[in-house]
């Protein structure tokens, strides 16, 4: 289930929300409890027993670590961070492993090696990540552990964040889980609606049309066609994937809202920066600092020798473009964007100092088109073929676009880049903040309620509909 169908816009969030409000506040952490289990049980029941069952380890061991002191506690902390790893690793990890080591042993002329293939549990990557902030933050002394083991399963399984992020640190939300009485209003929930319909506009209106004509220029052979065509395609993926995400993002933060949670930002106009270290202080936000607090600065941050720095930080988006997929293309996918964060420090920063802003900005976009390639191909002759010809300037077949998706495509370039302008970026600060006037309030419900009917128009008429993070 997703938050972009008929079945949960029509049903599940409306019975969910209406069922919230009336129970008595002791009660409203069990009913979003157990409708986050149906949520998540709904598109894998095979998996929801496993996800409950380690959050039930993860509960009991993170209390007996506190309780701890010394080696016992880092080794007890180092369990859970390992039994956590070890889930992601054998479910999401597995196939890829098993895959390459049969390639690499027929290569010495070994016989194939037999192996079922495991299933991916949906959002295994997002709340991994979230179950071991839980006992790094308990282990630092940020928080102490949750005295419930529900509100724990509730903060891992809340379905708002659960498929496709932000990802919520425990430290962030721990105090909501137990009391949110000052985030439950009437204003809250009507900009929380608000944010919500936004960011299904944008999934529903922009991310699909583009996403559909992206498709099918990734679909075709790359050798045939035009350059024109690549860089249309390419172009259209880039917004289909921003709108895609951002747009959930802006749903969860939504839904959160609505029932009392505030949810950190995950995008900020990422396509307005200047250099690839800005684009990932403004593109998934909470991933970039997840990595930052919870391995880059571990494994030394910028305390150690250059060198070593530029080690460290070139592996931790290794490791980032391995969390996204268990293929070769997103592993080469975090190697790109590592080898430009580094080549930032050493000279690109000052290189684009000296352009100015707008040259900056371009040339930090098609770099970013370019990685999108290695993200988007099924394989990497076609990153080459595909990346080769966007560089070839050549004739070939095309693939026409529609004028709707031309009109999409528009709007989409110009939503990207309007906080370009600071005032603008501002203006947009404030429409999405929690602070409001009645008047203002008044306008974003009415707007809600269009952009909320126009969407729901828009899924039930179409049969494209993908989540592209819904996949990680």
């Amino acid at each position: 289930m997703v938050f972009s169908s008929s079945l949960f816009l029509l049903y599940f969030l409306p019975g969910f929300l209406l069922l919230y409000f009336i129970v008595p506040r002791a009660a409203k952490n069990y009913i979003a409890l157990l409708a986050s289990i149906f949520f998540y049980a709904w598109g894998a029941p095979d998996f929801i027993f496993i996800v409950i069952g380690s959050i039930l380890i993860d509960f009991y061991l993170v209390k007996w670590m506190y309780r701890s002191s010394g080696n016992k506690k880092r080794w007890l902390t180092g369990l859970s961070i390992a039994l956590n790893i070890g889930l992601l690793a054998y479910f999401k990890y597995a196939n890829f492993f098993v895959e390459n080591l049969d390639w690499v042993l027929q290569q010495f002329g070994s016989e194939s090696i037999s192996w079922t293939h495991v299933v991916l549990p949906i959002g295994i990557s997002f709340f991994t990540f979230q179950k071991m902030t839980y006992a790094v933050d308990v282990h630092r002394g940020i928080h102490p552990p949750l005295k419930k083991v529900t509100d724990l399963a509730l903060y891992i399984l809340m379905f708002p964040q659960l498929i496709a992020g932000p990802i919520v640190r425990f430290n962030e939300i721990a105090e909501q889980l137990v009391d949110r009485r000052s985030n439950e209003t009437a204003d809250n929930r009507l900009t929380g609606f608000f944010r919500f319909s936004v960011g299904l506009g944008r999934k529903v209106m922009i991310a699909n049309p583009l996403g559909a004509y992206a498709d099918s220029v990734f679909a075709a052979d790359p050798t045939q066609l035009a350059t024109i065509t690549l860089w249309i395609g390419i172009l259209a993926y880039a917004f289909q994937i921003y709108y895609d995400f951002a747009g959930y993002s802006d749903m969860a933060i939504g839904l959160g809202r609505m029932i009392g949670f505030d949810f950190p930002e995950n995008f900020n106009n990422p396509y307005i920066s200047q250099n690839i270290s800005e684009f990932w202080r403004r593109w998934h936000m909470t991933l970039g600092r997840w990595m930052r607090d919870y391995l880059y600065i571990p494994l030394g941050g910028n305390r150690v020798n250059p060198f070593r720095m530029y080690f460290n930080l070139w592996l931790v988006f290794l490791i980032s473009g391995l969390w996204h997929g268990a293929a070769w293309n997103f592993v080469i996918w975090g190697a790109f964007h590592g080898f430009f964060l580094v080549a930032d420090r050493l000279f690109l920063l000052k290189f684009f100092k000296a352009i100015g802003k707008f040259p900056s900005v371009l040339i930090t976009f098609v770099i970013t088109l370019v990685g999108w390639v290695l993200f988007r191909a099924e394989s990497m002759e076609q990153v080459w073929q595909f990346t080769a010809g966007m560089f070839s300037f050549r004739g070939g077949e095309t693939i026409l676009a529609s004028q709707a998706v031309w009109m999409t495509m528009i709007f989409a370039g110009l939503f990207a880049v309007l906080a370009y302008v600071p005032k603008l970026e501002l203006w947009q600060m404030r429409l999405f903040s929690k602070k409001q006037s009645f008047l203002t309030i008044v306008w974003m419900t009415l707007a809600s309620v269009v952009l909320f009917i126009i969407s729901l128009s828009a899924i039930t008429s179409s049969g494209f509909n993908p989540f592209i993070y819904f996949r990680f």
